[in-house]
């Protein structure tokens, strides 16, 4: 592999690396299929050495991949994943094994599959407002379960704990899931991009407290490539990301690399308080907003701050630039990229799973696609 990942890192330094739930980094687009040994895009090819998998997205009583091998299980796939993440955790901390773990949940995630008694306290909702939020329930529990799991084996003051959604609410559930902001997931206005974030670390966060600095999931490697006292050759360059240690002992007042987001034609740039985007990065028209007086991206400043926008507008250009240099692969040894996979693919059409087609047909979440 070209890229450097988190895991891979960690790994090289001692740690003991594991991934739990869905994973999506294989291009399978479709339901979660547990992951084939063979895939060129296990999550071990990643750096993560103990695997319990899927390809996407996953709910109820799934059927997961332990290193290639398919297992089923009953239950929400939220405690599932965590009840299995703290094996391997008693495992490593028996052995005096330091470890990397990461737990992706599969929901709250369509068709939504919550449990009956997750679901009692929404019955007022529509069904599927009721289902999502009995997954949030579940999710909330397994989340509990795991902060309990680390206390009892002696590690929480110096684990470091950290969550965070993947993108915004979704549309057509009530009560609405983004706080009052302006739009929801594949959006870049902030209800498709501001999610919740929590980092718990007693040893290195003495006193908690909630941040308004900008930071992203680009911040994560660097960030624990800093914890973890590896060197800075770790993290390839360019580097859109930057580390939270500082942040984590005080307030920091600016930060110093604005953060840009891509999303089928769309892009985002949020420099501090001021944030750039347009619907059609090929069309050249901005919007203007000034966050910190106008979460909900209600007044456009563009033509009232032509300054601040040009100022932006050539910053993101020049990002923007840069970033069609990382994807051809500029940036490698090589000058090309060498590795990737150039399309999604729908695993249902795909001949190395048919052999499964017959024994999952009947089940909830394939039935659709399994025709």
């Amino acid at each position: 592999m070209q890229e450097q990942t988190v895991g891979r890192a960690l790994r090289q330094a001692g740690y003991a690396t594991a991934h739990f739930g869905k994973w999506h980094l294989n291009g399978f687009s479709g339901p979660g299929a547990p992951i084939l040994a063979d895939d060129e895009r296990t999550p071990g090819v990643f750096g993560l050495d103990t695997w319990l998998s899927v390809t996407n997205f996953f709910d109820r009583d799934p059927i997961l991949s332990r290193g290639g091998a398919f297992e089923e299980f009953q239950g929400d796939s939220s405690e599932i994943v965590v009840d299995e993440a703290m094996v391997f955790m008693r495992q490593q901390v028996q052995a005096g094994q330091p470890f990397f773990t990461v737990i992706w949940y599969g929901s709250p995630h369509s068709p939504y599959m919550a449990s009956d008694e997750d679901t009692q306290s929404f019955s007022e909702l529509n069904p599927a407002s009721a289902k999502h939020y009995g997954e949030l329930v579940a999710m909330d529990r397994s989340l509990g379960t795991l902060r309990a799991g680390l206390r009892e084996l002696g590690i929480a003051g110096n684990t470091l704990l950290w969550f965070n959604s993947d993108n915004g609410g979704l549309p057509r559930i009530q009560p609405e899931t983004v706080g009052g902001l302006r739009d929801f997931k594949n959006s870049v206005y902030e209800g498709g991009l501001r999610v919740p974030a929590v980092i718990e670390w007693p040893a290195g966060i003495e006193t908690a407290r909630v941040t308004a600095f900008p930071a992203g999931t680009v911040d994560i490697f660097p960030t624990l490539a800093a914890v973890a006292g590896l060197p800075e050759s770790v993290l390839l360059q360019p580097q859109d990301g930057m580390s939270l240690v500082p942040l984590f002992a005080r307030e920091l007042k600016q930060r110093p690399t604005p953060l840009g987001f891509r999303h089928r034609g769309r892009a985002a740039w949020i420099d501090n308080d001021y944030k750039l985007l347009t619907q059609d990065v090929s069309g050249g028209e901005y919007e203007l907003y000034n966050l910190a007086e106008d979460q909900r991206e209600s007044s456009d400043l563009a033509a009232g701050q032509p300054e601040v926008l040009h100022r932006l507008r050539d910053a993101f250009e020049q990002w923007n630039r840069s970033v069609e240099r990382s994807v051809a692969g500029e940036d490698y040894p090589e000058g090309r990229v060498t590795d990737a996979i150039t399309e999604r693919r729908n695993w249902p059409d795909l001949d190395i799973y048919r052999p499964w087609f017959e024994e999952w047909k009947e089940r909830p979440e394939f039935k659709p696609y399994l025709k």
